[in-house]
């Protein structure tokens, strides 16, 4: 088989030239007026599998965001509204709330106003170059209270990729917009969760929630987004377009007026494609291995949540990034021939698993999401095409982890504790090699049994290592020290 990838692009595969665009004259619009309430109504079970449906009531505690986003016709100035339920689903007081401002950390350029709590002004504290705005509460909120925050926001778009690979830029007529909302830190046992996070990896490390959008864009652009759509009207020389989104960990949008649309239906799973025509064929193609993927995946782990899973054709720096229900690629890999393009797919489909089903700290823990993305790759190769197919993607693996001279650096690190070449060697190719010596060391019955399990008991939570050690001893009624100790932690 065909070596999937090589090594001359190891620090970029599967991560999240710099060319800057002259401004165009524009007038950003105004903010929307807001229409919000906070005890809105929404179907998220539509947008579920009929097994998951339940878990819409389950996580009735969970964060709801109701946002409206207006696109300038530029498309790299946004103005919005927001508004969000909090619900303290912790067992200590909070006296304060954190907010995330990731658009001041990516290159562009995010501002709040009319900051609200229960309908009372508020003047934040910034931290973390304007990227973390605290709000100091009057009155502590106890466990299992809730208020309710609102606020304008507005955004000006990085015209480059050259910032956390381009998950949030304006570039080559393609709008990428990741976390450009004001989102809601986590806590944890650690407090409240909030730190620069390396360019390397990941960004967020967030919650379960749930999102209901009204996206007002150009009539002329293709808008593409997370969650499921409820409505679409036309306005003159603009559209109007309602999402529910729910239960997961962000949202996510991209729009381009240059945007086809390629379909393929899996198993009850709505699959789309949204790219240029000349791309149709690779698109077509990832479709397909698409379907495979959620098929393996959904066998070895637990059924696949959604009915609707997204790919759009982003000029992103790395070859994939995942999202909720929605995954980008970029452009220059989206043909049958190029040799990145079905490992990529299936990898950042994985992610549908582990990352947003069963979720984790990015920053702190990646290789909890990314060494098993990772593995279930490999599984992936091994179900589809036999040995020669798990033999070919192992190559990869065992060539990244070899690009560091198979040094037996800790596959538990922070993101920030590794360089660029560590990152990809340690967590991406050994951490993926522990997986199988977990297996090696369980058996394959049990392991197989195990990590099904794991997946279903940590389903729209989030794992830490220590869970997955417990469940992995329980599992095999066994003591796993000396695995965890020289593979992975620190």
């Amino acid at each position: 088989m065909k070596k999937i990838f090589s090594l001359s692009v190891i620090t970029l595969l599967f991560l999240t030239s710099c060319l800057l665009f002259s401004p165009k004259a524009v007038s950003t619009p105004e903010p929307l007026t807001p229409t919000l309430t906070s005890t809105p109504e929404f179907n998220f079970e539509s947008g579920l599998m009929p097994e998951y449906q339940g878990i819409v009531h389950e996580l009735k505690n969970a964060s709801l965001y109701t946002i409206e986003l207006n696109m300038a016709d530029d498309l790299y100035h946004v103005t919005g509204s927001e508004e969000v339920r909090y619900t303290n689903n912790e067992d200590v007081d909070l006296d304060e709330i954190q907010l995330r401002l990731f658009p001041n950390i990516l290159g562009g350029e995010m501002t709040v106003e009319n900051l609200k709590v229960n309908g009372n002004d508020i003047t934040p504290k910034y931290r973390l170059n304007n990227s973390l705005l605290i709000i100091t509460l009057k009155e502590s909120l106890q466990p299992k209270e809730s208020l309710t925050l609102s606020m304008d926001f507005s955004v000006t778009v990085p015209q480059t990729v050259d910032m956390n690979y381009g998950v949030q830029a304006y570039f080559g007529n393609v709008l990428a917009l990741a976390h450009a909302y004001p989102m809601i830190a986590v806590y944890d046992d650690e407090g409240w969760n909030s730190e620069i996070p390396p360019q390397s990896g990941d960004v967020t490390y967030a919650d379960m929630s749930f999102f209901a959008v009204t996206v007002d864009a150009p009539k002329d652009v293709t808008v593409v987004v997370s969650g499921r759509e409820v409505s679409h009207q036309d306005n003159g020389s603009r559209q109007q377009i309602k999402v529910e989104a729910g239960p997961v960990r962000d949202f996510y949008l991209a729009a381009s007026p240059d945007y086809k649309v390629f379909t393929k239906e899996a198993n009850g799973v709505t699959l789309r494609f949204y790219a240029r025509s000349d791309l149709q064929q690779g698109a077509e193609y990832a479709l397909d291995v698409a379907a495979r993927s959620l098929e393996v995946f959904g066998k070895r782990y637990a059924p696949y949540p959604y009915t609707e899973l997204d790919f759009v054709a982003t000029p992103t720096y790395a070859l994939g990034i995942e999202y909720p229900g929605m995954i980008a690629i970029t452009e220059w890999i989206i043909d049958p021939a190029n040799g990145y393009l079905e490992a990529t797919v299936a990898h950042e489909t994985g992610h549908q698993w582990f990352y947003n089903l069963v979720g984790n700290d990015q920053l702190d823990e990646p290789w909890l999401d990314e060494s098993l993305t990772q593995f279930a790759t490999l599984q992936y190769y091994t179900d589809e095409y036999g040995q020669a197919g798990s033999e070919g993607f192992r190559q990869d693996i065992e060539g990244r982890w070899g690009y560091l001279d198979n040094s037996p650096i800790p596959v538990g690190k922070p993101v920030r504790d590794y360089s660029d070449a560590e990152y990809s060697g340690i967590v991406y190719g050994r951490g993926a090699l522990f997986f199988e010596a977990l297996r090696d060391e369980m058996g394959v019955e049990v392991f197989d049994k195990f990590i099904k399990a794991y997946t279903v008991d940590n389903a729209w939570k989030i794992s830490t290592t220590e869970i997955l050690r417990t469940e992995a001893e329980t599992a095999c009624s066994c003591d796993l020290s000396d695995l965890f100790e020289g593979w992975i932690y620190p």
